[in-house]
């Protein structure tokens, strides 16, 4: 077939941002023997745009480039080209398939077709008749990726950034090819660790420098003359100059290869029910296709992606993936509902942080790296202050080792972090943010020590997670500049900052914060001054739910495995032993205070807690876990067990109404925030959509609410 062929899918989505595929011939240079030269056609994939919108592969687009391949391949027939190559605009080689074209896709059938095309275009670039290169000259996800897959060889630049197969975190599987090729370029164990391992761990990806460690890309080159690096390299391996080695590539049909890869998806099997509790399709079908296609031609396994495809299409998760991924993380945390004009924000050259332990040490990493201005920390003694700087210097050193930074960087990034016992230092702060005990007398003492030292100007900001930053402004000459801005742990990692807005605190200041978290690479959403915000009220009521059946006479087991079927990144009493029980129960007993008994303070906890107890599990030396005799004598239960899908509806129902609460109370524009918040900064799993939908799915909204949080068909099918 040809590309044209798939005019019947490309005529469905006329309103597609085309990815145009631009041709340049080169002529390419002879050695100084005489050898090579010729003509090279290099292909630029193109939208148009800025860099705020990627290019990416719908329909319209495939059937392009397919068109252009196909022209390429006569030329190459021909003997007028002697190699090609694909490369993107500034910044990207292609951001994978078109997610707002492929969740519209109505039908089994159309899902087929968009598989379809997808491998007859890529097959038509990997059999051009002449070398075909990959210049990856920036992100490069999915079906992005796979485009360079399909590629004889492969260039990347050193500052090229989120390079990934992504699939099995958006309900897919990598169905263009890439789960066929990957495996046997880089190896199995290292292709389940960027098939699955990288997309179930927050979407990890790789830098230029990282896939060209493992094997991805044959040549790394700098940023600043990419291209005519890449393109020189191309002639030399035209010419036989040049020819490459591929050390971590494999040949399946070697047995000690298929020992290995067996071992790789049994180990990616293991991986997926530890992350997913295999609540989602996608992943396992990965593994599926993997272990198949060890033994399979390209032609079958590509057969089997495509009828893979068509299937994972039309599931709920990959819808409710799609409306997580796109219409959440992508468009709406992009507009965040609320925040004032950004003009209004006011310029941050200096921050300072109150507190030098682990959350206030993370904090003046991530001001100092990202936002490159100088901190100052400030704790009760200078031995807290020097542990607090060194933990910053510490996890520098560790960036470095890694080569995620820069000697220079690294440099600059420790001289911008000093510490101080006095807050003097803080009188030309811009913004200065306090991480102190967890008790509102403390941090209202805190802000009344800062009013005295630092600018009328100067933002204050408290990172509390449950307390009323009303109550803690209410003191202050100036309350209007105080704001809530809390983060996640960890910093790092966790995408999220709640930005929490007290009555008095004014336009500018909220401005600057989300300009601020902008600037920190974090996704901010505006709640209201409520008990612990949003995230860790749902948590807390989620865990109340369980630990209050467990209390009741529940086994453990039982009570804290209830809720896997929502394939959550760890069970209610890991959760509980990562935040620590004591900060957990304090949280507890705060919404306790504010809501009642819809926050049920647990006496075993409190038991357990008081007898120095950290976690209700201990490992057993054969690899399980299980509660000590010596922890059980400490708690009493009652004498109602539940099963576990009595746990399961039970905290269903539980969630949906404390959302409804929420709503009601106005702690954020609407439900979609709250499903943003959750993703952010509770890992909730991109494939079921958000916590709304999720409860609007299995029913509890309409059970205890009388209706959706979200209409019909938002994410998922009507």
């Amino acid at each position: 077939m040809s590309a044209a062929e798939f005019s019947k899918l490309a005529d469905l989505f006329p309103d597609e941002t085309v990815t145009h595929s631009y041709v340049q011939d080169i002529e390419l240079p002879a050695t100084p023997g005489g050898a090579g030269g010729g003509t090279f056609a290099l292909i630029t994939l193109d939208n148009g745009l800025d860099h705020s919108r990627p290019t990416t592969l719908g329909p319209n687009t495939l059937v392009e480039l397919g068109t252009v391949l196909e022209g390429l391949r006569d030329r190459a027939a021909k003997g007028e080209i002697v190699g090609a190559g694909v490369m993107g605009k500034p910044h990207f080689l292609v951001a994978g398939a078109d997610l707002s074209t492929v969740k519209s896709l109505a039908t089994r059938e159309h899902g087929l077709w968009m598989a379809q095309l997808g491998h007859e275009v890529y097959a038509t670039l990997a059999n051009l008749g002449v070398p075909c290169f990959a210049f990856i000259n920036g992100l490069a996800l999915g079906g992005g990726l796979e485009i360079a897959l399909q590629s004889t060889y492969r260039t990347v630049s050193e500052g090229a950034g989120a390079l990934a197969l992504p699939e099995a975190f958006i309900g897919l599987v990598p169905g263009w090819g890439g789960v066929y090729l990957l495996p046997r370029l880089i190896g199995p164990e290292n292709a389940v660790k960027v098939m699955i391992e990288n997309p179930l761990s927050n979407n990890r990806t790789l830098s230029g420098p990282e896939a060209y460690e493992l094997g991805i890309a044959d040549a790394l080159f700098e940023p600043a003359d990419f291209v005519e690096q890449s393109v020189a390299w191309a002639a030399k391996v035209i010419s036989g100059e040049v020819t490459p080695e591929r050390p971590n590539a494999v040949d399946p049909s070697d047995p000690e290869v298929a020992g290995r890869w067996a071992a790789a998806v049994a180990a990616g099997r293991a991986f997926v029910e530890s992350k997913t509790s295999n609540a989602s399709p996608a992943p396992a079908k990965v593994l599926d296709i993997m272990e198949s296609n060890r033994t399979l031609s390209q032609a079958d396994s590509a057969a089997l992606e495509c009828e893979t495809l068509a299937g994972l299409m039309q599931t709920d998760e990959f819808r409710s993936t799609v409306y997580a991924f796109l219409d959440l993380v992508q468009k709406r945390s992009k507009r965040p509902a609320g925040a004032p004009d950004r003009k209004l924000a006011r310029p941050v050259t200096k921050v300072g942080v109150v507190g030098a332990g682990l959350m206030a040490s993370q904090l003046a990493l991530l001001f100092a790296r990202q936002l490159k201005v100088p901190v100052v920390m400030t704790d009760i003694d200078q031995d807290r202050v020097d542990k607090g700087v060194g933990y910053v210097h510490a996890e520098v050193e560790k960036l470095l080792g890694k080569n995620r930074i820069s000697q220079d960087a690294a440099n600059r990034t420790k001289a911008l972090v000093t510490g101080s016992v006095s807050k003097d230092p803080f009188a030309d702060a811009d913004f200065v943010i306090e991480a102190v005990f967890e008790e509102l007398n403390v941090k209202k003492q805190v802000f009344a020590e800062l009013e005295a030292v630092v600018s009328p100007e100067c933002i204050l900001a408290t990172n509390t997670s449950s307390l009323s930053v009303t109550a803690m402004a209410e003191d202050l000459q100036h309350p209007e500049r105080l704001v809530g801005f809390h983060f996640f742990n960890p910093v790092a990692v966790m995408p999220l900052v709640e930005v929490v807005r007290a009555p008095k605190t004014d336009d500018a200041v909220l401005a600057t914060a989300f300009e601020l978290a902008k600037g920190l690479k974090k996704t901010a959403v505006l709640v209201k001054d409520a008990p612990a915000f949003v995230v860790n009220r749902i948590l807390l009521r989620l865990m109340g739910e369980v630990t209050a059946a467990f209390d009741e006479g529940t086994p453990a087991d039982v009570a804290d495995n209830a809720l896997r079927p929502m394939g959550l990144p760890m069970t209610p009493f890991a959760l509980g032993a990562m935040v620590g029980l004591p900060v957990a129960q304090h949280v507890q007993e705060s919404l306790h205070a504010a809501f009642g008994d819809r926050f049920r303070v647990s006496q075993n906890l409190q038991k357990l807690i008081d007898n120095g107890v950290k976690s209700l599990w201990v490992p057993t030396a054969e690899g399980g876990r299980e509660i000590p005799a010596s922890t059980l004598a400490l708690m009493s239960f009652g004498s109602s067990p539940s099963t576990g899908e009595e746990v399961l509806r039970r905290t269903q129902n539980a969630l949906a109404e404390e959302i409804g609460l929420m709503l009601d109370e106005g702690v954020v524009a609407g439900p979609e925030d709250i499903d943003l918040c959750m993703i952010l900064g509770a890992g909730w799993p991109m494939f079921l959509g958000g916590i709304t939908p999720y409860l609007d799915r299995v029913g509890a909204s309409e059970r205890v609410n009388g209706k959706r949080f979200l209409p019909p068909g938002v994410a998922s099918r009507p």
